[in-house]
């Protein structure tokens, strides 16, 4: 199979520059970057995708079985490394690609050079003294809400998720790309997401990490981020002053401005 129709994948910006490969979250697509991969792009080469059943991607290539683990997705990522012949990319995860990541460098370190993890979590779930920011309940509920009205879910859930409430048309937008996912595969990537433990990965990365939280998370709240960054060796932690889960759409040149800083080093 064409691995570049497969995931939709569009390569911009300077040819021979280190390259930076940026990996949408759950419910979304490669647009959610739109904001940031320009400016990138005037610096490095950039990689754009859309994991299979997202976005553009080819559809007939997704079943359950391989997409109903992050490992999946983590082999979408190897498998573009590999088609593109990349060695030393950056790979920028947001929100739950930030675990894809961890997966594919731990996989296959010789790939990566850096790891941006963008507002990541290894659990949704809190655990003993690990908060997580979700009881079992909160999951269990929010999960029962997508399986039973998944444009309902999607109306509701993407202002809490975006933040942001003086700016609705974040929100919106981000709806918007929720509702253009087949509900049956959103159900299948959402079990894998929000049901999820990374935690036991994160002392394996040896890729250099930068772990970017916003100061205001609902989603993954700033414990989250000094938990991943104590358990990931030698990495750094920034904390932006930006409110919501996407900062790519609310502090686009924050965030552009942080992942090219780690990219240069």
């Amino acid at each position: 199979m064409d691995i570049r129709s497969r995931n939709n994948v569009v390569v911009a910006g300077r040819h021979g520059a280190p390259v930076l490969m940026l990996a949408h979250g759950f419910g979304c697509d490669q647009n959610l970057w739109r904001l940031v991969a320009p400016a990138l792009a005037e610096e490095f080469q950039v990689v754009l995708f859309d994991y299979v059943g997202s976005g553009r991607s080819d559809l007939s290539a997704w079943n359950e079985d391989r997409y109903g683990s992050l490992d999946g997705y983590a082999q979408d990522v190897l498998d573009i490394c590999e088609e593109l012949d990349l060695r030393d990319v950056v790979f920028v995860g947001h929100s739950v690609s930030s675990m894809v990541g961890v997966l594919a460098a731990t996989r296959e370190p010789g790939r990566f050079g850096g790891l941006v993890l963008l507002v990541p979590s290894p659990r949704y779930i809190d655990d003993g003294d690990y908060r997580g920011g979700f009881s079992t309940a909160d999951i269990d509920e929010l999960l029962e809400s997508l399986e039973d009205n998944y444009l309902g879910w999607s109306a509701a859930m993407a202002p809490v998720i975006m933040g942001n409430p003086e700016r609705p048309e974040l929100g919106e937008e981000l709806a918007g790309a929720f509702c253009r996912t087949d509900p049956a595969i959103a159900r299948v990537f959402a079990r894998a997401t929000f049901l999820s433990d990374s935690r036991a990965d994160l002392p394996a990365v040896r890729t250099p990490t930068l772990i970017v939280e916003c100061d205001q998370d609902v989603i993954a709240p700033r414990e989250v981020g000094a938990y991943t960054h104590a358990a990931i060796p030698g990495s750094r932690l920034v904390t932006l002053r930006a409110t919501g889960h996407c900062p790519q759409l609310s502090a686009p040149e924050a965030t552009a401005a942080v992942i090219a800083d780690f990219a240069r080093a």
